[in-house]
Parts: C-alpha cells; sequence; structure tokens
C-alpha cells in the first residue's frame, strides 16, 4: 500500500478499525489466480479469527494471505476547498481509511477450536442487542451440524498497513472545507466528516 507519513495509522488505530468494521475482503492465492471472499474477522490475541463456509472453497488455500479491511470513506470535491477559489489549483480526491492485515491463513476444522470462535463472533456482534442471542439458544443437534457445515480461520504472524487518508496535507482551511462539504452529503460523507472533526488538524503543509 502507498503510505505517505502523513497519512500512517498507528496499530491502536488499526485494530479500532478493525473492530468498528470487521468485514474483510480476504485474499489468497490459487492455482487459477487470486481468490477473495468478504468474512468478519475479530482480534483473538496477536491473530485474526473468523469462519466460512465449507462450501466456500478459499479456505483450501492456506498460507499468505491477505485481510483487507475499510473504515469511512468518501469523495471530496476541490470545490470545497478555499484556496482552490484564490489560485485553481486543486483536482478531486478520496478520504478513506483503510487497514491491510498481511498473514498465514490456518485453517481449524474442529470443534473444540470452532466453538470458541462461532460464540466470540456471535457475542461479539449480538452484544448491542436488546436481549442478544446466544449460540447455546439453538437446539444441540442443529448447532452440531451447523458448525460441521463450517471451517475456522486464523490469520497468524500478522504484519499491519494502515492508513487514515482524511486530508492532513491540506491546509487548516482546506480541511475545515472539507469537512464542511462532506458534512452536507450522504451518511458515508458524514462518516468520514465525524472522523475528521475528532483529528486535531495538523499546520498548513504538513
Amino acid at each position: 500500500m502507498h503510505l505517505p507519513a502523513a497519512f500512517e495509522m498507528d496499530a491502536g488505530g488499526a485494530f479500532a478499525l478493525i473492530e468498528q468494521h470487521p468485514l474483510a475482503q480476504l485474499v489468497v492465492a490459487s492455482p487459477d489466480g487470486l481468490l477473495a471472499t468478504p468474512v468478519p474477522l475479530i482480534a483473538r490475541g496477536n491473530t485474526l479469527v473468523g469462519h466460512l463456509a465449507r462450501a466456500n472453497t478459499v479456505w483450501r488455500h492456506a498460507g499468505p494471505a491477505l485481510a483487507l479491511f475499510t473504515g469511512a470513506q468518501a469523495y471530496v470535491s476541490p470545490n470545497w476547498y478555499p484556496s482552490k477559489h484564490e489560485h485553481g489549483k486543486a483536482v478531486p480526491t478520496w478520504n478513506y481509511e483503510t487497514v491491510h492485515v498481511h498473514g498465514t491463513l490456518v485453517i481449524h476444522d474442529d470443534d473444540e477450536w470452532k466453538l470458541p470462535v462461532l460464540t466470540a463472533l456471535t457475542d461479539r456482534f449480538e452484544a448491542a442487542h436488546p436481549v442478544p442471542w446466544k449460540v447455546t439458544d439453538a437446539p444441540a443437534d442443529y448447532l452440531a451440524a451447523m458448525t460441521r457445515g463450517v471451517v475456522g480461520l486464523e490469520l497468524t504472524n500478522l504484519r499491519v498497513d494502515a492508513k487514515s487518508k482524511f486530508s492532513q496535507n491540506r491546509s487548516d482551511d482546506d480541511r475545515a472545507g472539507v469537512i464542511d462539504g462532506l458534512s452536507r452529503g450522504d451518511a458515508d460523507a458524514q462518516a468520514v466528516a465525524t472522523q475528521m472533526g475528532r483529528r486535531a488538524v495538523p499546520d498548513s503543509g504538513t
């Protein structure tokens, strides 16, 4: 990933993004070329874990893998830069946050490994519900059949590249203009404006 110093995100920010946006695009190499599939992944210790349907052939290609996570993202119009109206030297761009996790994909197909991961995933995503559904709510025989139908994924030996491109290379006034413009847009644009507003504005030209 192209990662200018102004846009670097630290490890804490990277894993916070993964926590907030856990649906990854998992990319693996196969004899027929690259394969990718969406899969939610959560952190467990120094690894990322999840599961795929047994019928999804991506899991058959254990080894080097890349998980791509995307956070807030939106188009940025040059019309939002006050500086554009002074000298015209501005072009469109895109603001976004992304985390690329390189690692080794390890497959687990035993219930002793899969059930705790299935439970952790369920507890994580049900936590906000008034009455969270639990794995143990399902009949035992049904749960056993569903567990047989998936394989466990573990991404180990992680190397994380993380980027937060939120106009840090623009002046204070231009950044304020972008926030204002995005605030008038759709939900994605407003999410970027919110993220930009949470960050301290750097000195002009940095």
